[in-house]
């Protein structure tokens, strides 16, 4: 302690200055403790009888009267914790422990203590401090939960992120609203999406209520709804309790009033300066939202906006392409007298548009008919146009008498002149349907497949020149033709026609593919169509999602 008489007379300092360490450690709630350790008697002033719920007529002085205010587990904890100290010869030990009040509720403090011990290394006391840990532990607590809420929240951005960049379609958007790996974590009950079409606003999904409201399905801009507001406004909403909902939006508060919903957010969707629309999420808790999650949302909506334009722009370019190709085939097979047909056709969804392949049945004068199919390369519109003209050049080729050879290579020689870079493969079968002879030409295509009548089925092998497109380049090297293969098809057989949509697979062998069609054809039914329907569905699962298209024909018994 320092000696008052040490400073200035004209400084004045209260009589009790310094304090003693009593008053200073009782100021700063914190008690002592004395333990004898030869004795076992184990003294605690009176700040720490008070921080440890104990009064001091029911503390008889030993460690047995501390024990009632700890719970069996955390007696056993601490007993261990100082027999390890005791053990190691350490100087100094300290720990958290639980006390139980007399109200029976659980409260954190904190010990630290030095041991001291003789010249045989025997502890002979224990001296200490106790003190509450109950505020400091709180506030960890909470920085812990804060710290584990915000990387709750940078996971669902990090996963909403990652399912948004694979999302090529609305549907596939909107299942990112669905996973309950991403938007789940929000623990909104529903999430809502709505795009601007003209003046009014399109709700597009609604994720687990179940279903559309259906006075909800369509709104107005300039309507008292929350999705109108944010888009108007251009700034998200939220809302914090039901007296909110049903004071600010009347129209809205019928439909909000049965679901256990007592808060909402929602957030314009806005992608490069454009608004596109708005999402909506509804929560079971009353109460506004922290920084943290409004940043959340907000940073979400900015994604989910991009992804969905993306998306939308996608499905535009798609459907004219769709529409395009279907133009482009035919709108149906026209019936042959003497032979019986079934036709599938269906688009892929690869890059960014659809493909090329195409069918065509052909009546042709003397009782034949011709049968093409074939796959332009690539997938986008060039390829739809260049096989809409393919498909009219040989159609017109074999309309004005030229033999299968000639046909396929002037339609050759055509799609070299259009001066693109594509090329395409074709099969071209002419059918007597009197005679049953097929005449048969390949260019770089799959053969031909038979099911014959005593329940047999092969490929026919047939010669085959070069893809269209690359024969003429051949020329000056004696030139390309397409030889003529010839064959049979009886009363009663049925031919089929493909392209490789059908039979490609991702890792599997062509063989292996090929060999698997024919005997499903082999052993399907007798019926075309059914036949059709079980070949598109057997094969269409295995295949590596290309285009796929099949013909079949049967002849007539004579």
């Amino acid at each position: 302690m320092a000696d008052r008489g040490a400073f200035p007379a004209a400084v004045s300092l209260p009589d009790d200055w310094p304090a003693h360490p009593d008053l200073s450690l009782a100021l700063n709630r914190m008690g002592s403790f004395d333990w004898d350790v030869d004795s076992g008697l184990l003294h605690l002033n009176a700040p720490a009888l008070q921080i440890l719920g104990l009064r001091p007529e029911e503390y008889d002085g030993t460690p047995r009267g501390l024990v009632r205010r700890l719970s069996l587990s955390e007696a056993a904890r601490l007993k261990s914790l100082l027999a390890r100290a005791l053990k190691e010869g350490s100087a100094q030990v300290a720990a958290y422990f639980r006390i139980v009040r007399r109200d029976g509720a659980h409260r954190w403090a904190h010990a630290q203590a030095h041991i001291a011990y003789d010249g045989a290394g025997r502890p002979r006391r224990i001296i200490g401090l106790v003190r509450s840990a109950e505020r400091e532990l709180t506030e960890v607590a909470t920085r812990s939960d804060l710290h584990e809420a915000r990387r709750r929240m940078a996971g669902v951005v990090e996963r909403t992120t990652v399912l948004l960049a694979r999302a090529e379609t609305v549907e596939d958007v909107l299942d990112v609203l669905r996973d309950e790996e991403a938007l789940g974590h929000l623990k909104a009950v529903s999430v809502m999406l709505g795009v601007v079409e003209g003046g009014r606003i399109r709700t597009i999904a609604e994720g687990r209520t179940g279903s559309y409201v259906p006075e909800l399905r369509y709104t107005r801009i300039d309507g008292q709804f929350p999705m109108s507001e944010v888009v108007r406004t251009q700034r998200p909403r939220f809302i914090t309790s039901r007296e909110d909902f049903r004071s600010s939006y009347p129209l809205l508060w019928p439909h909000v009033e049965p679901l256990s919903v007592a808060s909402g957010a929602y957030l314009p969707l806005i992608a490069q300066g454009r608004m596109i629309g708005a999402m909506g999420l509804l929560y079971p808790r009353h109460g506004g939202f922290s920084a943290e999650e409004r940043n959340l949302l907000v940073a979400l909506s900015s994604g989910i906006a991009q992804s969905l334009q993306r998306a939308i722009l996608y499905e535009q370019e798609h459907g004219l392409s769709e529409e395009l190709q279907r133009a482009m085939l035919p709108r149906r097979v026209p019936e042959v007298p003497g032979a019986r047909s079934a036709f599938r056709y269906r688009s892929a969804r690869i890059g960014r548009n659809v493909g090329g392949d195409w069918y065509d049945v052909l009546p042709l004068p003397g009782d034949r008919v011709g049968l093409t199919i074939g796959d332009v390369q690539g997938h986008d519109t060039d390829a739809a146009v260049v096989m809409g003209q393919l498909r009219m050049a040989l159609w017109a080729y074999a309309a004005e008498g030229h033999p299968p050879d000639a046909a396929m290579a002037r339609a050759s020689a055509l799609l070299r002149e259009l001066g693109t870079d594509r090329f395409a493969t074709c099969t071209y079968v002419e059918v007597d349907l009197l005679t049953g002879e097929l005449r048969i030409v390949r260019a770089g295509h799959l053969d031909p497949l038979v099911r014959r009548a005593d329940g047999g089925c092969h490929w026919i092998e047939t010669s085959g020149g070069l893809p269209l497109g690359l024969s003429t380049e051949f020329a000056e090297l004696g030139g390309v033709s397409y030889p003529v293969t010839t064959g049979m098809l009886g009363p009663g057989e049925t031919l089929l026609l493909c392209t490789d949509g059908l039979v490609e697979q991702p890792g599997i062998d062509l063989g292996d593919s090929l060999e698997v069609l024919r005997e499903t054809v082999r052993t399907g039914p007798a019926d075309l169509e059914e036949l059709a329907d079980l070949l598109f569905a057997a094969e269409g699962e295995r295949s590596g999602g290309d285009d796929m298209a099949l013909l079949l024909l049967r002849r007539d018994g004579v």
